[in-house]
């Protein structure tokens, strides 16, 4: 039986059209210096590179 990695699963998520989706690092605390552009950027979610994409989705097997 496959496992899905979990700390892989709880991290980064498949798009309706397959692709991995991740969040911007670095967003947690601290935002007050920060500037509100860089915020709003940063909610929206980030594709992973292709080359990163492929060994991060072996490990979910049965998607999310």
């Amino acid at each position: 039986m496959q496992k899905t990695k979990k700390s892989v699963a709880k991290r980064f998520k498949l798009s309706a059209k397959g692709k991995l989706m991740r969040r911007t690092p670095g967003f947690r605390h601290l935002l007050g210096s920060k500037s509100t552009k860089s915020k709003r950027r940063a909610s929206r979610d980030k594709q992973v590179a292709e080359g990163h994409a492929e060994p991060l989705k072996r490990c979910l097997p049965y998607g999310l």
